[in-house]
């Protein structure tokens, strides 16, 4: 085996692992060194090759556990990775032309709907938010969020008749945890007014719930224009 170069980067270790992963020097379900015993082999911090191991446990490479250590899975775990961006930037990267309209914004009292959906013991005071997203002017999403004030003071005084309120939440409030939910939903009366959809069509929904440091910012429900397909990879 060779010796590594002193003073290596996390990104140096990274690969110098996945490279002995793969040509089997660690064999599938063997256990890795610890992190004490490659810090020293690489002349780098425990930190720096925790990084390094952490991500490939990430990437499904490794399996790491606080008392039995890290071990090489058998057979890399994929993981799906799905972007989450900014509905402006999703309509230009097509080409089209963005278009944004608040339809309204309301100040009250969370429903017992949204307090149970964001483990609370109370409904919180939210700013709910009603809006569009266009393409060429043509209906793309409509967006239904509510915004827990108490997360988020400055929320208040925020213009979302220019922004639309993800784009704010992106620029004002930074997330620790995000819950994201995918699923089929049929066609309300009052959405279809919005998508030109057919009442009872069904259409791609998305649900997204964020939290900073244990307090929850804001749920939103996005509902799509009909024949909206969303692209993931690995």
């Amino acid at each position: 085996m060779t010796t590594p170069a002193a003073n290596l980067s996390y990104r140096d270790i990274k690969r110098i692992v996945l490279e002995r992963i793969k040509n089997r020097t660690w064999l599938p379900d063997s256990l890795l060194p610890n992190e004490t015993d490659l810090a020293a082999e690489f002349s780098s911090t425990r930190t720096t090759v925790n990084r390094a191991l952490r991500e490939l446990a990430e990437e499904g490479y490794l399996e790491r556990k606080r008392k039995t250590g890290t071990r090489v899975l058998n057979a890399p775990v994929r993981h799906a990775r799905i972007a989450i961006s900014l509905t402006r930037d999703e309509i230009t990267a097509t080409g089209a032309a963005y278009r944004y309209y608040l339809i309204s914004s309301k100040r009250q009292s969370g429903p017992e709907w949204l307090a149970a959906r964001l483990n609370l013991k109370q409904s919180p005071d939210v700013l709910h938010l009603k809006c569009m997203h266009y393409a060429d002017n043509k209906p793309f999403q409509f967006e239904d969020r509510w915004i827990v004030i108490d997360s988020v003071p400055g929320v208040l005084d925020a213009d979302f008749s220019e922004i639309g309120p993800n784009e704010w939440l992106v620029q004002a409030v930074p997330f620790t945890n995000v819950e994201l939910t995918f699923q089929a939903t049929r066609a309300t009366p009052y959405v279809t007014e919005f998508l030109n959809a057919e009442q009872d069509e069904p259409l791609f929904t998305a649900e997204r719930v964020t939290w900073l440091q244990g307090r929850p910012v804001t749920f939103a429900r996005m509902h799509f224009h009909p024949g909206y397909r969303m692209v993931t990879q690995y």
